[in-house]
């Protein structure tokens, strides 16, 4: 079982490096169980023009959603040959909803990493729970209490590192910075006017966060915090 992990956490590591040369087009996910958490999840991703391949074992379910996915199937991805014949192995991200089996979501989990998909999220119903799929080498552990699918389909996407939104349509969001925010002081920049978002925080590599100011000059590479309106961070991260 250790060499198993080992192996496991080798791939992990291997497939977080070839991360950065994967294409940026590929938006295909593949949500492994719709329940109401992976539902949410896949209907925003649509929403945001992905294309989403839905699994749940439950015909009832799939038959609810269909309509409003890419592609949907019933099946049982327990089975490593399942995956396979339904293509998941060729998608760049594959999320695991699926709820109270643990069983089931472990075995899923494992198949998706011995199949090498290169970003897999899964959710888990308690910490120790998240704990055991951290430890399978499970790339992103969704905790749903703290997570909703909106916010996970945000990050899936791959161009906003965190976001949280609030009550009042505003959202805080953690991305790398776009060009149209570098090599001048952002009170210069026009973020603000132009964009309708506000740079809070900046984080260069290898240092710690530190409070923006007008003064404040964001290079190629540094990771920003902006805040504003949810449409308006949505759409200045889309520039990242």
């Amino acid at each position: 079982m250790a060499d198993y992990l080992h192996k496991l956490r080798l791939r992990r590591r291997r497939r977080l490096a070839e991360q950065h040369a994967q294409t940026p087009g590929d938006q295909r996910v593949a949500v492994i169980g719709l329940g109401r958490f992976g539902s949410s999840l896949a209907n925003e991703l649509m929403h945001r023009g992905w294309d989403v391949l839905g699994i749940d074992t439950d015909t009832r379910l799939v038959q609810k959603y269909s309509d409003g996915l890419t592609h949907s199937a019933v099946a049982d991805c327990t089975e490593p040959e399942v995956l396979r014949q339904l293509g998941v192995h060729e998608f760049t991200s594959a999320v695991v909803g699926i709820g109270t089996d643990i069983e089931a979501s472990i075995l899923v989990s494992s198949n998706l990493l011995e199949a090498e998909v290169p970003n897999i999220w899964a959710k888990a119903i308690s910490r120790q729970h998240g704990q055991i799929l951290e430890r399978l080498g499970v790339h992103h552990v969704v905790l749903p209490e703290h997570e909703m699918g909106e916010r996970v389909a945000h990050l899936v996407t791959g161009r906003m590192l965190d976001f949280i939104e609030f009550d009042d349509d505003y959202a805080l969001v953690k991305t790398v910075a776009p060009d149209i925010a570098t090599g001048v002081p952002l009170g210069q920049s026009q973020v603000r006017s132009k964009y309708g978002v506000t740079v809070v925080g900046i984080k260069r590599p290898g240092e710690d966060f530190t409070y923006a100011t007008a003064e404040t000059v964001v290079q190629k590479g540094d990771v920003i915090v902006v805040t504003g309106k949810t449409h308006v961070v949505e759409t200045f991260a889309e520039l990242s």
